[in-house]
């Protein structure tokens, strides 16, 4: 716009000094039309008598109006166009593309010596060399009788990127909520199989893709959520993230092209159970079989982290493992997307949106959410999945200051009916601890001390009985002064 506004300020002077200061039609004045394709969107500027159309396939769309008065039939005059005061005021509008969207942008010269339906039965005619289709409309035009310079340009878009976040907003309250669905209905393309799942913030459902004929996942909102701004917010990010990570370690959306009547979100199916339910199956793990179900969420959380995203609500029912072993991160209706703040979202960093159980404890006094956030929320699934317990119980969530963080006891372990190492211990109890500085810097660090006896480690005792086991501790010392106490009223007796 700046650059507009320089030309439009060059323009105008140079009538101002030349001897059509007085007769602006014969001035430094020009039209201007232009088209700016940024993601799924065309944004149009358009000043003075040219036009831009859009062609829909045998109909040809106007997006623009000329800036022009007539007088009668024969005689106009510019009315706006570039040079022709000091101020510029462009129209401004925005057009959603997809591939195979063509745009055409003319001059009078042309569009006032053409029918609409000559310029489509040419476009057409010429569909797959856009120049050649371009010089018959001039060609047509001359033959016309058109005595003007000449321009016309044909665009067509042959794919489009994922969209912006701004674009997915842009679509809410005008994509209408799904009906309830039920097994053998269909639906967008898709024919319902069966519900997965049922909250009042979603519903889940599995179905066969009609045109692939591969299961999939369809997520939809509840109704009762139709009024709740900052639930559709998240519920429409779900699908941009999922588009933009790329990794075997996450949930991928599926390819389907579609034009969308509905609010929906549609995923891969994943073959498996949830970690939750793998516990459940397998409560005293190897160490091996941990590492390697670790090893496969941090890549997965490094694929957001390398997109600037923190997952944010990490827990073993927000991870799904295939019958083929490869474990996936689902969900992401809490992740925080670096740069969401700049389009005025209700979206903020520092939400407490995951569990209480799983969640690092900056974020119970406010602090904004790192990657340690999300290291923390890994480290205590591993604890988990080696303990069958949490590393702080539920006094993580209780406390909300930094002298509450401070005295917060980790609980180690290590028990006497698994074989631990007492260094995946101390592993455990630094990616853990309340203080994000105190972690590990990278996960990649905690990974490989989760693997390989860190040597600092290896120099330390095992942890003490009061802090393995404090019931224990307390009994042997009650045990103890109670032998203490016999032992002296003996003595006074004799």
């Amino acid at each position: 716009m700046c650059v507009l506004k320089a030309i439009n300020s060059w323009l105008y002077s140079q009538t101002r000094r030349s001897a059509f200061r007085y007769n602006l039609d014969k001035g430094y004045v020009c039209t201007f039309s232009s088209i700016i394709f940024k993601s799924k969107t065309a944004h149009i500027f358009h000043l003075g008598d040219s036009r831009v159309y859009e062609l829909h396939g045998s109909r040809l769309e106007t997006l623009t109006k000329e800036h022009r008065v007539y007088i009668d039939n024969d005689k106009h005059y510019l009315q706006r166009a570039l040079g022709m005061d000091e101020l510029v005021e462009l129209d401004y509008l925005t057009v959603p593309i997809n591939a195979g969207s063509t745009f055409l942008l003319a001059t009078d010269g042309v569009y006032e010596f053409l029918s609409e339906e000559e310029i489509i039965t040419l476009c057409t005619k010429h569909t797959d060399d856009l120049n050649l289709a371009a010089q018959k409309v001039v060609e047509l035009a001359y033959q016309n009788g058109s005595d003007d310079n000449l321009s016309v340009q044909i665009i067509r878009v042959e794919s489009t990127p994922n969209p912006e976040v701004s674009e997915l907003y842009q679509s809410l309250g005008k994509l209408p909520f799904p009906p309830i669905l039920e097994a053998r209905d269909e639906f967008e393309g898709f024919t319902i199989v069966r519900p997965l799942y049922r909250s009042p913030r979603s519903h889940v459902y599995l179905a066969t893709d009609k045109a692939s004929k591969q299961h999939v996942v369809i997520k939809v909102p509840s109704t009762e959520q139709q009024s709740n701004t900052e639930y559709l917010e998240r519920f429409l990010l779900e699908e941009w993230i999922a588009r933009r990570i790329n990794s075997a370690n996450v949930l991928k959306p599926c390819g389907i092209e579609r034009q969308k009547k509905h609010l929906y979100i549609a995923t891969e199916y994943i073959e498996g159970q949830t970690l939750t339910q793998w516990m459940i199956d397998n409560p005293k793990p190897s160490l091996e079989k941990v590492r390697e179900i670790v090893e496969q969420i941090a890549k997965g959380l490094l694929a957001f982290h390398r997109l600037e995203m923190l997952h944010q609500d990490l827990r073993p029912e927000n991870i799904m493992i295939e019958t083929t072993g490869t474990v996936k991160i689902i969900d992401f209706g809490s992740t925080w997307v670096a740069g969401l703040e700049d389009i005025s979202l209700s979206v903020t960093r520092n939400e407490i949106l995951g569990t209480a159980q799983y969640t690092a404890p900056e974020y119970f006094i406010g602090e904004y959410g790192t990657p340690l956030s999300d290291q923390f929320s890994l480290a205590v699934i591993a604890y988990q999945m080696l303990s069958g317990r949490l590393p702080y119980g539920a006094d993580v969530a209780k406390s909300r200051t930094r002298s509450a963080q401070r005295r917060l006891k980790y609980r180690s372990v290590l028990d006497d009916e698994r074989e631990t190492p007492a260094w995946v211990d101390f592993t455990l109890r630094k990616a853990l601890n309340p203080d994000p500085y105190k972690r590990y810097e990278v996960i990649s660090e905690f990974l490989h001390d989760l693997r390989h006896p860190n040597k600092g480690f290896l120099n330390q005792n095992r942890a003490p009985l009061m802090v393995r086991n404090p019931i224990a501790f307390w009994q042997s010392i009650c045990c103890l002064l109670v032998l203490i106490i016999i032992y002296l009223l003996y003595q006074q007796a004799s």
